[in-house]
């Protein structure tokens, strides 16, 4: 089992402890994924004078919206790769199709030769037969 990691960071001016399973390099990267979330609701005009509940809840509906977004990206991307995954076994179906029909038509087109040179071994055949009955 991943040893369990404690970072401290500073997360809208204040110092948090963050632990997890994950890297300390991931877990500062949420923190600052959350800073640049502060930052961007900073920027907008009246958010400095909202409740910090407020605040909290707008903080919350961004973070919900930026996972929502995510997520479908993630399921559009899963859903073309399933896609993908169905075409790729459909070409590989009519390419197995067309191995055995390509192989059929060979055995055929050997037989056919094989018919062929009998064929032209009898008119060989009839041929002498007949210029020498006409001697």
């Amino acid at each position: 089992m991943a040893s369990k990691n404690t970072i401290k960071v500073l997360i809208d001016g204040k110092i948090v402890t963050l632990s997890g399973y994950e890297s300390e390099e991931y877990l500062q990267r949420v923190a600052s994924y959350l800073n640049n979330k502060i930052m961007d609701l900073h920027a907008l005009p009246g958010y400095n004078r909202q409740s910090p509940d407020t605040k909290s809840t707008l903080l919350a509906l961004n973070l919900a919206d930026d996972y929502f977004k995510a997520k479908k990206r993630a399921d559009s991307v899963e859903a073309d790769m399933e896609s993908r995954d169905r075409e790729a076994y459909d070409i590989k179906h009519d390419l197995i199709a067309a191995q055995i029909q390509v192989d059929q038509l060979k055995g055929e087109n050997e037989q056919l030769l094989a018919e062929n040179s009998a064929l032209k071994e009898q008119i060989d055949r009839l041929t002498q037969e007949m210029e020498e009955l006409l001697k």
